[in-house]
């Protein structure tokens, strides 16, 4: 049971099928379900409805209040209306090594060689009010730092600063040559479009692409599956 959190833009929701139709192709004999947090049907009691188990796994790329919070409170509700239902709950996509793969193949797909010294990269993820959250994207710049690029700044699209904006102005300040955005973003929607517009006005070169069925996504979230099997993230509660 893959939980996205959902998006009145209907292209979230192709992405997301996307994403696991490819999953179902590597996994063939497992059965596949997807649910919403918000705006988009199913909801998780509905779509846990007549399981007597499941493993829940966040289509969520940090560890904040979604996954933490309102997630847990979804699946004890669905456990409370069904109490045969035998849940296992997995971790988050995010953080994990495979996604900075997938960062790279999006900009490489922009035409933006991997490690190009001469290249500062905006790494923009959607912000969060938990702080934990963006540390953590702050961590995943530092480490993606190391590849080679001119440098690797963390923005957020809500919630805390820098903006993307900001970031690409300030690293265009710093001399820069070129400067270009990576959105840390599963899907298109509004903060993906608002980031595109705004990063390029500001000065980026080129904006990559969301991850969408990125096949870095598939092989981390078929490592959620496995782990969660085997060892279950608790649920709080």
């Amino acid at each position: 049971m893959a939980v996205a959190h959902g998006s009145r833009d209907p292209r979230a929701a192709v992405t997301v099928a996307a994403l696991l139709d490819r999953v179902r192709l590597a996994r063939p004999e497992v059965p596949v379900r997807v649910a919403y947090l918000d705006h988009c049907a199913p909801d998780l009691g509905r779509a846990l409805g007549g399981l007597e188990e499941a493993v829940v796994l966040p289509l969520l790329l940090t560890e904040a209040y979604h996954s933490r919070v309102d997630l847990p409170a979804a699946l004890n509700e669905a456990r409370a209306r069904e109490p045969r239902l035998r849940v296992r709950y997995g971790g988050t996509l995010g953080p994990h090594p495979l996604l900075l793969t997938a960062l790279e193949r999006r900009l490489g797909e922009a035409g933006v060689p991997a490690g190009d010294p001469s290249t500062a990269v905006v790494l923009v993820s959607a912000g969060s009010s938990d702080a934990r959250a963006n540390a953590m994207i702050a961590e995943m710049a530092r480490v993606w730092r190391r590849s080679g690029w001119w440098t690797v700044t963390p923005a957020y699209a809500s919630a805390a600063s820098p903006t993307p904006a900001e970031a690409v102005a300030s690293l265009r300040r710093a001399g820069a040559a070129r400067v270009v955005v990576a959105p840390y973003l599963l899907a298109p929607g509004h903060f993906a479009d608002k980031v595109r517009r705004d990063t390029l006005a500001a000065g980026a070169s080129v904006v990559a692409d969301v991850l969408g069925p990125a096949p870095e996504l598939v092989d981390v979230l078929l490592e959620r599956y496995t782990a969660a099997r085997r060892e279950p993230v608790p649920l709080a509660g």
